[in-house]
């Protein structure tokens, strides 16, 4: 089976990117021959070549671009033509609606996969929702039901992603001290961290707000936030720091930008924390357990369907400052409970490994593909038993 994999973005800035390179590295040896094409040009492009997956540019413009559009259009049509693909998959709504009209052109079947929990006011997903579509794969229970509800109804199949826990594994990484000096943390007192884009809805502000409270119990206590600007809001940075100014908390809470060696800046942590409004999924939440860390994330959306309250995290409303303090406390005041809900945490992320995510999706794919003709005698599963 061809498939040609159409990918929006050639920088990894978040878990969109990093759920695509975990497909093409772990669906290499699936039984499917992928064709990456990528709409901009970028590190990616590169990286997922160099897995000996057969990878174009294909450069798409922005959407009020028409002749650009059309033409990026046109391209993946006689791609998919040529290569004689046997379908389409398109990721994020947005590529949809370029693949999915490249797949009307070249007669093939589309899919694709949905990555947010969508909202039927958006016209733009409306136009995606109306291109045909043999199935929309959704990464959380609450974006397929919210997707089931857009007109017209696709076949809406549930996915969820996976963590390189290789990466995530504690006994490989330097213990917690030794990581916090190599990175020049604090050494003293505990430390509370957040990783994730510099954007609103990602609740940095909130932790902030927080933090009074827990220096009023735990002076020594330090947070850091690690995560770069973000495009679309490049001055949440400087109204953060504004915050923490005000707060008089410029030498408790530490700002450290992008980084690449996450797994070492999360292992430096002794509470992590996910402040993110209605998240579509959360891998960083997954990511933290697999370390064993005590988790403390937002009540809604897909950590959800990762955490159970009190079992093996915390769970606290978006933008509540008070009740987020009241749950660090939680942990800092009670190590034993702290304790157990890390060892929980890490047994639950185990569930999330790269290799069922790749195959899970690749098995959706194929029923989707082959379930209109009826010839799906290869595929063992059905997307009952994929979730």
């Amino acid at each position: 089976m061809k498939v040609i994999a159409i990918m929006p973005l050639a920088e990894q800035r978040g878990g969109g990117e990093m759920m695509f390179w975990d497909l093409m590295q772990q669906g290499r040896q699936a039984g499917i021959e992928w064709i990456a094409v990528f709409l901009e040009d970028g590190p990616m492009v590169a990286q997922v070549s160099a897995l000996g997956i057969d990878t174009r540019v294909i450069a798409s413009g922005r959407l009020r671009e028409v002749h650009r559009m059309i033409s990026a259009v046109f391209r993946i049509a006689m791609l998919a033509k040529q290569e004689r693909v046997d379908a389409i998959a398109n990721w994020m709504w947005i590529t949809h609606l370029y693949g999915g009209l490249a797949a009307i052109a070249a007669g093939v079947p589309a899919v694709w996969y949905q990555l947010e929990v969508p909202n039927a006011k958006s016209w733009l997903l409306q136009l995606a929702t109306l291109l045909p579509a043999r199935a929309i794969i959704t990464l959380s229970k609450e974006g397929k039901e919210a997707q089931a509800k857009i007109w017209p109804y696709r076949p809406t199949h549930l996915v969820y992603p996976g963590v390189a826990l290789d990466r995530f594994e504690p006994t490989v990484l330097p213990a917690p001290m030794a990581a916090r000096l190599k990175l020049g943390l604090p050494l003293h007192g505990p430390l509370i961290g957040i990783v994730g884009r510099l954007q609103r809805w990602k609740g940095m502000h909130t932790l902030v707000d927080a933090m009074p409270q827990i220096l009023q119990r735990y002076p020594d206590a330090n947070c850091v936030i690690v995560g770069g600007k973000h495009d679309l809001e490049a001055d949440y940075e400087d109204l953060l720091t504004a915050q923490i100014a005000e707060l008089g908390l410029s030498d408790r809470v530490l700002m450290v930008g992008l980084q690449r060696n996450v797994p070492e800046w999360m292992q430096a942590m002794d509470i992590f924390i996910h402040a993110s409004d209605n998240e579509p999924f959360g891998i960083v939440i997954i990511e933290a357990m697999a370390l064993g860390k005590p988790v403390v994330a937002g009540n809604a959306g897909g950590p959800t369907e990762i955490i159970t309250d009190g079992v093996n995290g915390l769970l606290t409303p978006y933008g509540d400052a008070d009740a987020l303090a009241i749950a660090i406390l939680r942990y800092l005041d009670d190590p034993e409970f702290s304790d157990r809900v890390g060892v929980a945490a890490r047994q639950r992320a185990l569930d999330f490994s790269t290799q069922r995510y790749a195959q899970n999706f690749i098995n959706t794919v194929r029923y989707a593909v082959s379930h209109v003709s009826q010839t799906i005698t290869t595929v063992k599963t059905t997307p009952s038993t994929l979730n």
